[in-house]
């Protein structure tokens, strides 16, 4: 199962891997909000709420190291469980039961450096650097590359 887990660049750097979180994925739910997306576009969506997602964990860090981070991983459906949808969760929300080594991720969607400061606008509560921010697409980035990328941000 393909899921998004809202993450940051200093956990980029980690060399256990991510913990356990919530996270993103296709989920029913999601194909019931979104009849009309193909699988390509369920994906899109559920790696965009990871995307926000990611805001949350952002706030403690340094200015250099606020952007959103998305890290894709291949994981079994028995280290998912269902988490109902619910005003406070979107349809995609799945609970990760463990941890994700290295091993099992796919790539990582990371903001460029120049989103930092509608990050931390968008932290404060800025509508427009909100808006601006959900307009600008996340960078890829090989699993071979995030240990350096995270290690940058420090």
């Amino acid at each position: 199962m393909r899921i998004y887990l809202p993450a940051s660049l200093p956990e980029l750097a980690s060399s256990s891997g991510l913990t356990a979180r919530l996270v993103h994925a296709v989920t029913p739910a999601l194909r019931a909000a979104l009849p009309d997306e193909d699988e390509e576009g369920l994906e899109y969506a559920a790696q965009l709420l990871a995307a926000d997602d990611s805001l949350d964990l952002l706030e403690a860090l340094p200015p250099a190291a606020r952007r959103r981070v998305v890290v894709a991983a291949d994981v079994p459906e028995s280290l998912v469980e269902p988490v109902e949808a619910d005003d406070a969760h979107a349809p995609s929300v799945v609970r990760l039961l463990g941890g994700v080594g290295w091993s099992d991720v796919a790539c990582a969607h990371v903001d460029e450096a120049a989103a930092g400061p509608d990050v931390t606008a968008t932290l404060s509560g800025d509508d427009d650097a909100a808006e601006r921010l959900g307009e600008r697409d996340l960078l890829w980035y090989d699993v071979t590359e995030l240990a350096a990328l995270g290690r940058s941000a420090r």
